[in-house]
């Protein structure tokens, strides 16, 4: 009888804890955005962002990373990014008395800074649609490879053996 109590207690105890996170929990700033631009506007502060097939542009600070896939990133006038700024398949600007205290990178497009903007770390700019057909056509090839493997494969155990008679 005790045992099956303090089962019973364990669970509700257990339950509680679930139901209770969310409220422990601190709430982010953080965004992610598909098909729709991300602004931060001035004055307004926001975490890491990443968007896909869209762009950001940011005008107030960023605590975190931020990231667009098929998009563009500009920095505007006065705006800050602690973290990095990377784009794929997209341009990274930063504009006259902008800051971006991480690594700014762009893969298949290019990196575009003012005179007067501050970039604290690396600045890539991989451009060109070479490497973007790199990135698309190579897992491509590879997932090819591996079906024709198991294609090949396949076909070679189903093959009839001869049978001695």
């Amino acid at each position: 009888m005790l045992r099956q109590t303090a089962r019973i207690l364990l669970r509700v105890l257990a339950v509680s804890a679930l139901l209770a996170a969310p409220a422990f929990a601190r709430p982010s700033s953080d965004r992610t955005q598909i098909n729709h631009d991300i602004f931060v506007e001035p004055g307004q502060k926001s975490g890491d962002l990443v968007c896909i097939n869209c762009s950001i542009f940011v005008r107030g600070e960023v605590a975190g990373d931020v990231v667009a896939v098929h998009g563009n990133v500009v920095v505007e006038q006065g705006a800050q990014v602690v973290g990095d700024a990377t784009t794929v398949l997209g341009d990274l600007r930063v504009q006259s008395a902008a800051q971006v205290r991480g690594d700014a990178v762009a893969v298949g497009g290019m990196v575009r800074s003012q005179p007067q903007a501050s970039i604290g770390g690396e600045v890539t700019s991989l451009g060109g649609t070479g490497w973007a057909l790199l990135i698309i056509l190579l897992p491509l090839v590879f997932l090819g490879g591996v079906v024709a493997l198991f294609a090949w494969l396949i076909t070679r155990l189903r093959r009839p053996s001869p049978i001695a008679a």
